[in-house]
């Protein structure tokens, strides 16, 4: 158990793919998924296909033979220019889905032609709470013609009901407070009569829980909250007695906790169970958020509910006492596996903190818990306990610790799939490291990131090395993994690109946006390239396909955003976001995307003290990181600092303490930056602005450009 990738070095000088092991996937029909409700097999009703989430489609005109003659069949331009992160959901013809900022829309899903689209009207204030971007991963649809509907959740807390001919809103429900640091970013997911709900706001300060509402009117079902409110109560219901026991007295109480469910359900409708997947803590700062330590229930973990109650049937903590942004709510599957010669129903999913887990879904057992990516914070989880064994080097409370995966995590929100003919997994991996420092000054504020790092001390160190952020060799990758036997069947590396979820179909194909603006299909027996498309834009949101008329459709929405595309890479073009539908024998011609201008500084430093520029960097660090970038090096989703303009800096403390642009998603931040901290973020942004590279950054930037840098460091 434990094991660890070969080295990056290694697996270069390998080829781009390696085939570990060929004969278990020719054991086709062997495992099954797990299917809750049969999905018209033509259509794509539900987040993930079915509800057990595996992204597997049964349509196979489109396969290893044919996949050479796919073309652009349509495309609609979202006007968007942020991240789209939506699964298309199909349904009788009809492809429904979501853009930035909560806008949702129908298409006719032959044509592209748009049927309606629904503004929900979010501030643009509220983009200050958005950790990652002011993203939506797509819409819920009702079973059924007759009053079908369409559920959407929006990043100011809502949960709106709309009429799925119209786009006309029929109920509308707030499920988190406006004014405090919630965001909902996932998809809503459908149970029984039910429709469920989480959200977002860890980082920023909040208290998570998982709601359901009646289809029907909205009305309020249930509310699981995954952590306490105090440590001696009253507490909510009865499963919050025993997390409760799990904080310390003194605990951050004020900063919520965190635990937000912001991203993965699935449900298993003969069990009657919901799947939750419970997100980071509020202040990751051990020491700072529980004293005396606690495994801090039920932070990242994964939790069995009643579907019809939401009371807990059982429970298991991946990251126990969460301490590095380990999240578990990434994309978990359900299906029914062969296990040691037995049949047995799981449920996997391969989380942020690097290890692939096995469970079984009707008992919580762990089955297998195995390296996917490099992870440095455990060696192994021992299957006794069922505890990971952590590496003391880690912790950083007391002193800075260098560790992997960093906080965006080994798999990420992008979805994997899993095929029943292979058995194997498709996971988009990131394999990178993170500098953990504890700040000494921290002090929790909310509304604002309160992760009790020193984002100054990370800055300060890391800003004249920005360029190492356009890429290194085999940072991304499309991990083939077998989970019965806890290893990759077979690998690709990717010198440059973003993460990007997947999608396999029933013709042996696995499809997921690419490096440098492609969309790509591999073999999802040997992992071989069959075929890619260059549409000049990222797609990091994942595939879905549906059938028309006989004919099979692969359809994803592009464009860069999240974590990743507003931290790790630089956006070279206009971003505008699309959806593009692919079919055999279609010829259409790709939107045409434009090339950013040249960006230039545009005001001259200002002529004050180093004592204001460090000042200026601490006040940065703590208020302006998640969205403007470390060190102010941006991507260019939203405004890189360095180049505003002349009349951003006229206006500078009007806009960042003012809220004279809060309508474009530019918040007054009058409530944490003083007008003297404003004034000293602009002499450091400027500061930055004017820097000069010297030899060895020009050098680094020269090996980024023109190859790759081995990554020594992702090995032990």
């Amino acid at each position: 158990m434990g094991r660890d990738p070969l080295p990056l070095s290694r697996l270069a000088a390998l080829a781009v793919v390696r085939v570990l092991v060929l004969a278990p996937l020719l054991l086709f029909g062997s495992l099954a998924v797990a299917e809750t409700d049969d999905p018209v097999p033509k259509d794509w009703p539900f987040h993930g296909y079915n509800q057990a989430e595996d992204r597997f489609s049964p349509l196979d005109q489109i396969n290893r033979e044919t996949v050479s003659e796919l073309g652009l069949a349509w495309s609609y331009m979202t006007g968007s220019y942020r991240g789209l992160e939506a699964s298309p959901i199909i349904v009788d013809g009809v492809l429904y889905a979501t853009a930035s900022w909560s806008k949702a829309f129908a298409l006719d899903a032959r044509t592209g032609a748009e049927i309606w689209r629904y503004d929900p009207k979010v501030p643009g204030w509220k983009g200050r709470h958005a950790c990652c971007d002011v993203v939506n991963r797509g819409v819920a649809v009702s079973t059924g013609k007759e009053n079908r509907r369409v559920f959407l959740g929006t990043i100011d807390g809502r949960l709106i009901a709309l009429d799925a001919k119209t786009g006309t809103p029929i109920w509308e429900v707030r499920t988190t407070e406006l004014n405090e640091a919630y965001t909902i970013t996932g998809a809503p997911r459908l149970v029984g009569d039910l429709v469920v709900i989480g959200n977002g706001g860890a980082d920023l300060g909040v208290r998570g829980y998982v709601t359901a509402y009646h289809q029907s009117t909205g009305e309020q079902a249930w509310r699981f909250y995954t952590v306490p409110a105090s440590k001696e109560g009253p507490h909510e219901h009865e499963e919050l007695e025993a997390a409760a026991k799990t904080w310390s007295k003194d605990a951050m109480w004020e900063s919520g906790l965190g635990g937000t469910a912001w991203d993965s359900f699935a449900y298993d409708s003969e069990l009657g169970l919901l799947y939750v997947g419970v997100g980071n803590a509020s202040v990751y700062d051990r020491a700072k958020r529980s004293p005396g330590g606690g495994d801090n229930l039920y932070l990242a973990s994964i939790l069995a509910l009643k579907a019809k109650t939401g009371e807990m049937v059982w429970y298991y903590q991946t990251t126990p006492g969460e301490y590095w942004d380990y999240t578990a709510t990434q994309h978990m599957i359900l299906a029914d596996l062969e296990w040691q010669g037995e049949p047995r129903k799981v449920l996997m999913q391969a989380p942020k903190n690097g290890f692939f887990y096995v469970i079984d879904r009707v008992t919580g057992e762990l089955l297998s818990a195995e390296k996917f990516a490099h992870a440095s914070w455990a060696t192994h989880v021992d299957m006794e306990t069922g505890r990971p064994v952590e590496r003391e080097e880690a912790h950083w409370s007391k002193g800075l610790a260098v560790v992997a995966p960093g906080p965006p995590g080994a798999h990420n929100w992008h979805p994997m799939s899993f095929s029943p003919r292979t058995g194997l997994v498709y996971i988009p991996v990131m394999e990178g490291l993170w500098v953990y420092e504890s700040d000494p000054d921290f002090e929790f504020r909310p509304g604002v990131p309160n992760t009790g790092e020193n984002f100054a001390a990370l800055a300060l160190a890391t800003e004249n090395y920005a360029v190492a952020k356009e890429g290194v060799c085999g940072f991304m990758r499309l991990v083939a993994w077998n989970p019965q036997r806890g290893e990759k069947a077979w690998e690709i590396l990717s010198q440059k690109g973003v993460p990007a979820g997947t999608l396999v179909t029933a013709g042996d194909l696995v499809f997921k946006g690419s490096e440098a603006g492609t969309f790509s299909a591999y073999d999802a027996v040997t992992g071989e390239a069959l075929w890619h498309v260059h549409q000049g834009i990222d797609a990091i949101a994942p595939p879905s396909t549906y059938e028309i008329d006989g004919e099979q459709y692969v359809v994803v929405l592009a464009g860069v955003g999240g974590t990743h595309g507003g931290h790790a890479t630089t956006l070279r073009n206009d971003n505008a976001g699309r959806v593009l539908a692919f079919k055999l024998g279609a010829r259409e011609k790709m939107p045409e995307v434009k090339a950013r201008p040249p960006q230039t500084v545009s005001w001259p430093r200002l002529d004050v003290s180093e004592e204001v520029i460090a000042k200026g960097r601490t006040a940065y660090s703590n208020n302006c990181t998640f969205c403007h970038g470390i060190g102010a090096n941006g991507s260019g989703l939203v405004p890189d600092l360095r180049y505003a303009s002349k009349e951003t800096h006229e206006q500078w403390d009007d806009i960042v303490r003012g809220g004279i642009r809060q309508t474009k998603g530019m918040s007054s931040f009058a409530d944490v930056v003083s007008a003297e901290e404003s004034l000293a973020i602009q002499a450091y942004v400027l500061d930055r602005a004017w820097h000069e590279p010297g030899l060895d950054e020009q050098l680094l930037g020269w090996l980024v450009e023109n190859t790759c840098i081995p990554n020594q460091w992702l090995t032990d």
